[in-house]
């Protein structure tokens, strides 16, 4: 049997996993790594990849600066949270608001000392993402489509810092940031359309609270359809090879999508919607290996694309 101090421990760390949402991580170190071999990195064998010491820190300090930003983010929502999450929220506040700031500040200072074994730029780069997230948190998140936008920006930002350390700026990997950016902003806006009460509550200036669920579907449809562009350019123009098999199912899924989204009205039908697109961010984060699968065989890339 544990004893009572055990378990109020365990609920703690169960709490402050809560609060970082330490499954998100995992996802996004293996789509940075993924990204590196795959695509960023054709030059170099998956394996040196792997033991590169300098991807290693910066894949590291990516997931803690991730980390403490959505501590940050959970401390400014913890009273929207209380409407639109209550059992989550009940679970975040076994950690009291001035631990989740105390590990805040550790994190981010642990961040800023490790990024010195990369280089100078590492440092500068993870400080401006340090501070964008907690300016977000604190002002950007409320304005209206500038919060969408900072949000989608801010999820996509730490496949930037792979690529400024491997220098390769190919065409390709603007098309796939452009269709993972589209994708996360629509997340973000059905998120709005989701957590209406709470924003309506903490005076949050999202697209449904001020021009309404009707208005906000159609700029949501417009986005869906505009991913269509880097599809294309990835299918039709350049090398992806067996990943076009995920962006034509992408498509299938995106139709199914938007039917799904002008029948909702609810909640819960919100909930669907924001895990499908979560599933569908997900599984392109795997779906990278049909880039080059070859590079499981052989261990590096038998095609430059």
């Amino acid at each position: 049997m544990l004893s009572r101090k055990t378990k109020h421990l365990l609920l703690k760390i169960i709490s402050m996993f809560s609060v970082v949402r330490g499954y998100n991580i995992p996802i996004i170190a293996l789509a940075q790594y993924l990204s590196a071999i795959f695509i960023l990195a054709p030059e170099k064998r998956a394996l040196d990849v792997l033991l590169d010491f300098n991807l290693f820190f910066i894949v590291l300090l990516s997931g803690l600066t991730i980390a403490s930003g959505y501590i940050i983010n959970n401390f400014y929502d913890s009273k929207k949270d209380l409407i639109n999450r209550p059992n989550k929220s009940k679970l975040d506040r076994l950690v009291s608001q001035k631990t989740k700031l105390q590990v805040y500040f550790s994190v981010n200072f642990i961040v800023f000392l490790l990024a010195f074994f990369v280089s100078f730029r590492a440092v500068l780069f993870f400080s401006a993402y340090i501070f964008l997230i907690w300016f977000y948190s604190h002002k950007l998140k409320k304005i209206l489509i500038i919060g969408n936008l900072t949000a989608a920006f801010l999820a996509v930002l730490p496949f930037f810092a792979i690529l400024l350390y491997y220098k390769n700026l190919y065409p390709q990997i603007f098309a796939h940031a452009t269709f993972l950016f589209l994708l996360l902003l629509i997340r973000e806006m059905i998120k709005d359309l989701e957590n209406i009460k709470g924003d309506i509550a903490n005076g949050y200036q999202t697209i449904p609270v001020v021009f309404g669920e009707p208005f906000s579907k159609k700029i949501i449809t417009l986005l869906t359809i505009s991913t269509i562009i880097p599809i294309y350019f990835l299918i039709e123009i350049f090398e992806v090879r067996y990943m076009d098999i995920y962006f034509y199912v992408s498509m299938i899924i995106l139709i199914f999508f938007l039917l799904k989204l002008w029948k909702s009205n609810s909640k819960t039908d919100y909930l669907l919607l924001h895990n499908i697109l979560k599933s569908l961010v997900v599984s392109g984060v795997f779906c990278i290996i049909l880039i080059n699968p070859e590079v499981l065989i052989h261990g590096k890339r038998l095609l430059r694309l």
